[in-house]
C-alpha cells in the first residue's frame, strides 16, 4: 500500500514538461532517476538511474561527466516522489516524461526507457525485501519467542 502523502500532480507534470534536467528522489530507494531532456544532433535525451549525490555541486559534476558535450544547466530540478515507483506510471508521470521525449522527435523513447523503469522497480523490490528481512534495518518490536 502506498502512503497518503498528497502530491501536487499538476505541478509535477508541469515540471516534467518544462524543466531541462530533473532528478526524482524516491522514498523507498536511495538511487535517483536523472532525466536530461536536452538533445543535439549527436546526443539524445538521457534518462538514467544514478546514485544519490552528497550535494548539488556533486550532482552538477556528475551530470557534466555523463553529458560532456552539454553546458551545465542553470538548475537541476529535484522532485521528491513519496510513493512507490509504480505510482509514477499509475499517476501518468512516466507517460508525461516519455511524451516529452517523443514530442522532441525521439519516437522510440517508450521502449528505450523501459529498462530504466524496470531497474527502478527491481531496486525498490530489493529494498522492500531487505526491510522485511531486517537486513540493514532495526525492528521496533523484539522478535517473538
Amino acid at each position: 500500500m502506498d502512503n497518503d502523502y498528497e502530491l501536487d500532480l499538476d505541478a509535477i507534470l508541469e515540471t516534467v514538461r518544462g524543466s531541462d534536467v530533473i532528478a526524482f528522489r524516491f522514498v523507498t530507494i536511495s538511487e535517483r532517476l536523472l532525466i536530461d531532456n536536452r538533445f543535439s544532433a549527436i546526443d539524445s535525451p538521457m534518462m538514467k538511474v544514478v546514485e544519490r549525490a552528497a550535494s548539488a555541486k556533486e550532482r552538477f559534476k556528475s551530470l557534466k561527466i555523463l553529458r560532456p558535450r552539454f553546458r551545465l544547466p542553470e538548475k537541476i530540478t529535484a522532485i521528491w516522489w513519496p510513493r512507490y515507483v509504480g505510482a509514477l506510471v499509475e499517476q501518468g508521470v512516466w507517460d508525461a516524461i516519455i511524451r516529452r521525449m517523443e514530442v522532441n522527435g525521439f519516437t522510440d523513447a517508450a521502449s528505450e526507457m523501459q529498462p530504466v523503469l524496470d531497474e527502478l522497480r527491481c531496486l525498490e523490490r530489493a529494498e522492500i525485501h531487505r526491510a522485511i528481512a531486517g537486513e540493514g534495518y532495526q525492528t521496533l518490536w523484539p522478535a517473538a519467542r
